[in-house]
């Protein structure tokens, strides 16, 4: 197979996100500073070569691409697989908030994400392999091609642990944040996997 570009994208900013406030299946809308985000994404769409949009079906994600697919005269697909991590009761919450509550807890989670979610999330290696097929797919349907995805910070974290090889549990401490609207380039060529580019900014 001829090797694959995917040109990954965390949404812009929401009104949780600026309180640090974890959104997951929730649907939250972008802030203005958000807004601005997608719009110089799709500035830098509007310079670049890119084939193909696929986003994730929430529309924090959907509104973020909006401005790249304008400029590139493309119709964005959606893709149930790249919705982000359920984070069951913290949908709305701090970690801090969560802490005063159940500071045991907390404290497993931040010392191991993936063997101690939070009560009633989705578990995040079942979270990784559904973001891992689902990008496995999009390149698969793109040979050759420059694909624009955009998704969320922590799927898409578990995701290029699952590709590039490293352990799902080390993803809040290898990659701390993907920025809002940031390119992060991945080369796949079947089951290779090869890291080109990471948070690379769009705007100044």
């Amino acid at each position: 197979m001829t090797p694959t570009t995917l040109l990954l994208a965390r949404h812009g900013q929401t009104v949780w996100h600026a309180e640090n406030r974890y959104a997951g299946v929730s649907d939250v809308a972008l802030t203005d500073t958000g807004r601005d985000q997608a719009e110089a994404l799709g500035r830098w769409a509007a310079g670049h070569p890119v084939d193909a949009v696929w986003t994730s079906p929430l529309s924090r994600a959907v509104v973020t691409a909006e401005p790249a697919c304008r400029a590139l005269g493309l119709v964005p697909r959606r893709e149930a697989g790249l919705r982000e991590c359920g984070f069951g009761v913290l949908e709305g919450r701090t970690l801090a908030e969560f802490a005063v509550d159940d500071p045991a807890a907390a404290e497993a989670y931040r010392a191991d994400p993936v063997g101690h979610p939070f009560p009633g999330a989705e578990d995040p290696r079942a979270a990784a392999a559904r973001g891992t097929a689902a990008l496995r797919r999009i390149a698969a349907a793109h040979p050759g091609e420059r694909v624009l995805v955009v998704a969320h910070n922590t799927l898409l974290r578990l995701v290029l642990c699952s590709l590039l090889g490293i352990p799902l549990s080390e993803y809040r401490r290898v990659l701390p944040q993907l920025r809002n609207a940031a390119l992060t380039e991945l080369r796949i060529d079947g089951e290779q996997t090869a890291l080109l580019a990471l948070n690379l900014p769009t705007c100044c």
